[in-house]
């Protein structure tokens, strides 16, 4: 983590893009918390505010020899989690299917395993309880194979009674929404990706399972930067050990009253030092709930949409009634992996700031602290992106103050007073 010291007195303006007037102190924020590590690495920020795009930037490294451009394509982990949720509200207001109709209905194979009565509103509010990967597969590398992963889910056990608890599916979310909408649908995912999320939205930039052509406009890791980055590691993934032997991280969560294995149980498939989702075939496989590759500006476009209530370009996505269902909390019961609440809604928790409240708004953070949300109340969207090694499965402090900034801006415009809270 760089100082404080280090932060307040870097560069203002290193970065390239498009900046509003009204949001320039995030910008210049931006710039602040990336100047120390632009060797390191590369960032993108992009916010919209009132169906209109106020800031589009990045700076920094797409790779050892490339600077991060405007087309650059991130990988964001979980933040991949919101984008497949859209999808499939879209095709709940299409008809394809709703949210408690029992899967069995449209997918037979899935209903063994006492997953008869399980539905979509399950899957999206993290009720399942097929959260468990690491005793589902032998190897991390099975996760490439689309087809064999949704056999893997049709033959899964839940680890709880459907409906009856709550826990953060992390990998195994994509491969159950995926299902789903292709076996309602009758169309594979990337098709129903294309043609109801990125050509009305007129999207430069969204995957799940990349195509071949646009490697080269991901960012990768930048390997002499790696011995550097860990230690900005907030918290590393868990290593295979005994039972006897945690990480600060599982101490963390055991101190919050979890149980560090179902952490474990959902994050971590056996045999993940052996796969990289920053590798040709990690990046070309559909792994929607890890894998998703996007640019800042799409996930920030997406998210405009949705603070505008599911209305774009006076198109309707979202109607009005599912809207209002989505974005509703579904539980505030405690979750078993995550170690602080996340209030779910149907595929989104809510916003993490550092001090401001978005009561009304919603999205979802990645592992790596890529993140996008938006605010109906506000009329706002944000998305940050970036290729550096770090990981939490909170966020990053970067990604919690650019999120403060940018609720404080759109204050300044609409209360007239930037104000912490």
């Amino acid at each position: 983590m760089s100082s404080i010291k280090d932060v307040i007195f870097a560069n203002k303006l290193n970065y390239q893009g498009y900046v509003d007037h009204r949001f320039k102190d995030l910008a210049e924020q931006f710039s602040r918390l990336q100047d120390g590590r632009v060797e390191q690495g590369g960032a993108a920020l992009a916010v919209y505010f009132q169906g209109e795009k106020v800031v589009d930037i990045y700076t920094g490294k797409k790779s050892d020899s490339e600077q991060w451009n405007s087309q650059t394509l991130s990988v964001c982990y979980s933040t991949g989690k919101g984008i497949i949720a859209t999808l499939a509200h879209i095709l709940v207001s299409e008809g394809f299917l709703d949210y408690d109709t029992p899967i069995v209905s449209f997918w037979p194979e899935f209903g063994q395993n006492s997953k008869e009565s399980m539905t979509l509103r399950h899957i999206l509010s993290h009720q399942s309880g097929l959260y468990d990967i690491r005793n589902l597969i032998d190897q991390a590398v099975e996760m490439v194979d689309w087809q064999h992963m949704l056999q893997v889910m049709e033959q899964a056990t839940p680890r709880f009674p459907v409906g009856t608890d709550i826990a953060y599916q992390a990998l195994t979310f994509g491969w159950l929404v995926g299902g789903v909408l292709e076996k309602a649908t009758q169309q594979p995912l990337a098709a129903l990706l294309q043609k109801y999320l990125v050509e009305p939205l007129e999207l430069d930039g969204v995957y799940f399972g990349l195509p071949e052509s646009e490697l080269g406009r991901v960012a990768r890791l930048i390997p002499k930067a790696e011995a550097i980055q860990k230690l900005e590691t907030q918290t590393e993934k868990p290593k295979t050990k005994s039972k006897s032997k945690f990480s600060f991280s599982d101490k963390v969560i055991e101190l919050s009253g979890q149980n560090p294995q179902d952490f474990l149980d959902a994050m971590v498939p056996k045999g993940m030092r052996d796969f990289s989702f920053f590798s040709d075939q990690g990046l070309q496989a559909i792994i929607p709930a890890a894998n998703g590759v996007f640019t800042a500006n799409s996930l920030a476009k997406i998210y405009a949409m949705m603070a505008n209530n599911g209305i774009w370009n006076g198109k309707v996505l979202i109607k009005p009634e599912i809207f209002a269902e989505l974005s509703r909390i579904q539980s505030i019961k405690r979750d078993r992996v995550m170690p602080i609440p996340m209030k779910w809604r149907l595929g989104y928790h809510r916003v993490i700031t550092m001090g401001k409240r978005a009561k009304k708004g919603f999205g979802h953070i990645g592992y790596n602290g890529s993140g996008a949300w938006c605010d109906p109340q506000r009329e706002l969207s944000f998305a940050y992106t970036h290729n550096f090694k770090i990981g939490s499965i909170t966020g990053d402090y970067r990604l919690w103050g650019l999120t403060q900034e940018t609720l404080r801006c759109a204050d300044a415009e609409i209360k007239g007073s930037k104000g912490w809270f």
